[in-house]
């Protein structure tokens, strides 16, 4: 839940966001009833292991009432959000029995998402979020069944570990939830949960000490109604910004795509050329293992690698025989042109300018336009470059036929070390070779081939 939320995040806020005023889908549906009977069976359990006694009702209907006004303060975080309910949570299970309060919670949070419900604004079918996410209740409670004491009589100690069980059995209810319906793994989920828990450790202490008072002093609950306002300015402002990012992602997604089609518009074979090229590049970065920034950063980049063709003549880029020397000249600057143009665009576009420009540099230094050398040369620009050579070797072009697939993974293996870095070539490889596989033709595999040794030979894209 960082104050500056990285790519990957973003991009689970948005599903999150876009989840929340929708339906639940098959899969949350059948992870929130197993859920949600689970929470069920725990509270039958913890009364049965220690039967609840006589409570009174006015310190109880006041905590409630904090809890919903808690509620109203929800701190998006990329699987969810968090809200300061602790400070209501705390003086509950002092003011009821324990094993009751799961339930109490759980009642409270479906009351909590009612309006909502009925003004349109959520779905009525995720009122049945309200068990699963009422796990955290259970391990207190099940600390002091088994010790067999209320917590207005436990010791600092028994109140620390009825804090652990509270996190240690919420993160153990939410990674096996977020695992089933978003397939969200394990250390995502524990870089984001830090900061959720540290939030309600910090608002235990504030909230014990109106807790010893609640049986007495109920009406002291509201003193706490102040600090769930200053949640809730927080709250909304984070939103708004969190939405405000996402939505100029969205805008700078948007510019690319139409540059990508005026790509196509100006030049139907370089427009189809580039969208193919997207696919393998991004297949290629998998199996690199990129991060989510770099993927982004390659797909754009991939996409809009030739759109400083634009202003190349035409007759220049369909010309079907060799080009001359001013010709070439000419042509080459595509790769600066094309920053120039992405640069104007700003934001995360600047990043993928300097890809758009160094993708037609060489691992030897011998490329241009900056004769950029080896791992000086962007990694996302090394992988556009080999993926952009083979595509273009297995497509028809104005001046020769597309090459066999056999010829074209022996050019790509010769220059290997010399036009390509041999990593990126190691996993296209690896790639197109599972792609031919596939589609059932028996070519022969990669290890078979005799790979010469590094040498200047470039392989003929024409530009």
């Amino acid at each position: 839940m960082a104050l500056e939320p990285s790519l990957e995040e973003q991009q689970l806020l948005a599903d999150t966001l876009a989840r929340e005023g929708s339906q639940m889908t098959r899969r949350e549906l059948v992870a929130g009833a197993l859920a949600g009977g689970g929470f069920v069976v725990a509270v039958g359990l913890l009364c049965w292991l220690r039967p609840p006694g006589s409570f009174a009702v006015p310190p109880v209907l006041v905590c409630a009432l904090v809890m919903v006004l808690a509620t109203r303060a929800p701190i998006d975080t990329p699987f969810g959000f968090t809200v300061p309910t602790q400070l209501a949570f705390v003086p509950l299970l002092f003011a009821m029995p324990a094993v009751l309060v799961p339930a109490a919670v759980m009642v409270t949070l479906a009351l909590a998402r009612l309006p909502e419900v009925i003004r349109g604004q959520v779905p009525s079918s995720r009122l049945l979020q309200a068990a699963p996410n009422s796990w955290f209740a259970v391990g207190p409670a099940l600390v002091f069944a088994l010790a067999d004491t209320e917590p207005g009589q436990a010791g600092a100690l028994l109140l620390l570990a009825a804090l652990a069980a509270q996190f240690l059995v919420d993160f153990t209810a939410s990674s096996l939830l977020y695992m089933i319906v978003r397939e969200a793994d394990l250390a995502s989920q524990l870089r984001e949960a830090w900061a959720v828990y540290a939030i309600d450790a910090a608002l235990s202490g504030i909230a014990l000490i109106v807790a010893e008072h609640v049986r007495s002093k109920p009406i002291e609950m509201l003193a706490l109604v102040p600090v769930m306002a200053l949640f809730s300015i927080f709250a909304r402002e984070r939103h708004q910004r969190l939405e405000s990012l996402l939505e100029l992602n969205n805008a700078y997604r948007g510019t690319a795509l139409v540059l990508g089609d005026v790509v196509e518009a100006d030049d139907g074979y370089t427009g189809l050329h580039c969208k193919t090229v997207v696919g393998l590049a991004l297949a290629v970065a998998e199996e690199l293992r990129l991060g989510a920034e770099q993927r982004r950063n390659l797909e754009f980049a991939a996409l809009l690698h030739d759109v400083g063709k634009v202003v190349i003549p035409k007759e220049i880029i369909n010309k079907p025989g060799k080009l001359d020397a001013e010709e070439w000249r000419i042509i080459k600057t595509h790769t600066i042109e094309g920053q120039k143009m992405l640069e104007r665009v700003g934001g995360f576009m600047r990043e993928v300018g300097l890809i758009v420009r160094s993708h037609h540099e060489r691992w030897d230094g011998a490329g241009y336009p900056d004769g950029l050398l080896g791992e000086a040369i962007p990694l996302e620009a090394r992988i556009v470059a080999c993926c952009d050579t083979w595509n273009a070797m297995r497509t028809d072009r104005s001046y020769r036929q597309a090459l066999a697939y056999e010829v074209a993974l022996a050019e790509i293996l010769k220059n290997s070390a010399s036009q390509f870095d041999p990593r990126v070539v190691q996993a296209l490889v690896q790639v197109v070779s599972a792609e031919e596989r596939s589609e059932g033709t028996q070519e022969p595999h990669p290890s078979q081939l005799q790979e010469p040794q590094p040498q200047t030979h470039s392989v003929s894209l024409g530009f």
